[in-house]
């Protein structure tokens, strides 16, 4: 509550300020485009082409600021920041945007130029300078005509084969930072937990032991497997990504496919959680086949034959050993 207590509102800002406010944003959207570039440039060379383009346009932008700032109130600006307006548009963490994927940067792009096209109208409309008013609006026009200048470059610097390249190639990558390692953690968990789960339900008929049984196989291997996937391959020659994003969908992937037929032996009666942990498995393992199916490639019924087949197989040893 402080810090909101602390900033100013907009509408207590001066012309000064304003222009102030919209030199520091266009610095700041500057570096934010180039720092897209430099992330997307050795994967993705056209995309990051089109990032320098629009960071030289921002570029461009805030020499006009500056020199209208210097005409009306001289060389010295006020330093105000984004964070320094209560309300004002805020911009996501670099660090957190460019780690999401390529469209995901697209996206956050195309949102900065409609917040600042929002922003300049509103600056617009408190300016009472004409030459102000008049660079304002140009500004959010520019801002507004962003998307067919994306487009431009796109056409200058994205072909068609670059584009497709570049799509799957983060498909590609996609596939095998994320869907692969946690498809395996599915499998892992949802399988190699069936044994020693239905194994000690049917040695036992204890429901609780059996949770418990459960979920300290079920975490035990979470751990196991993300630690393995993340410690196996860095990623630098593979190009399977970082082994800190593979090592958390294998292991939490891993906890997922276990605790799904570990959960149902919270319920107090033996048949009745026994009965639902049967469901959950056929739910989890088709769920399993679907993923190979969308993702993998892999004919669904030649994946469902081979997890259910499996599964069932592990499942009989654990009721066979457990029923023993």
């Amino acid at each position: 509550m402080r810090f909101s207590l602390n900033r100013r509102r907009f509408s207590d800002l001066s012309e000064q300020e304003i222009v102030a406010l919209a030199i520091s944003s266009e610095e700041d959207d500057a570096r934010i485009y180039r720092s897209y570039a430099e992330r997307l440039r050795a994967e993705f060379p056209g995309t990051a082409s089109i990032f320098d383009g629009m960071a030289a346009e921002e570029d461009t932008h805030r020499k006009r600021l500056v020199d209208l700032h210097r005409a009306r109130f001289g060389d010295v600006i006020p330093l105000i920041r984004r964070e320094h307006v209560a309300g004002y548009y805020a911009r996501k963490p670099v660090w957190l945007v460019e780690n999401l994927g390529i469209e995901r940067i697209r996206a956050e792009a195309e949102a900065m130029e409609r917040d600042a096209e929002k922003f300049y109208l509103a600056a617009a409309k408190r300016t009472t300078d004409a030459a102000t008013r008049k660079l304002l609006g140009d500004l959010a026009a520019a801002e507004a005509g962003h998307q067919e200048t994306a487009e431009a470059l796109e056409q200058e610097h994205l072909s068609d084969d670059t584009r497709s390249s570049e799509e799957e190639h983060a498909r590609r990558k996609f596939l095998l930072t994320w869907v692969q390692p946690g498809l395996a953690g599915l499998m892992d968990g949802s399988v190699s937990t069936l044994a020693p789960i239905f194994a000690t339900a049917f040695a036992t008929q204890d429901t609780w032991t059996t949770f418990l049984v459960g979920l300290a196989a079920s975490v035990g291997a979470g751990i196991s497997m993300g630690f393995t996937e993340a410690a196996s391959d860095d990623g630098q020659l593979s190009g399977r990504g970082s082994p800190i994003k593979r090592g958390f969908a294998s292991g939490i992937m891993t906890t997922v496919g276990g605790l799904g037929h570990a959960l149902p032996y919270l319920i107090p009666d033996f048949w009745t959680a026994t009965i639902t942990a049967f469901v959950v498995v056929f739910i989890e393992l088709w769920a399993i086949a679907w993923i190979q199916n969308r993702y993998m490639d892999t004919p669904f019924f030649r994946a469902a034959f081979q997890v259910v087949l499996g599964g069932a197989l592990v499942f009989a040893a654990g009721v066979l050993i457990g029923s023993g």
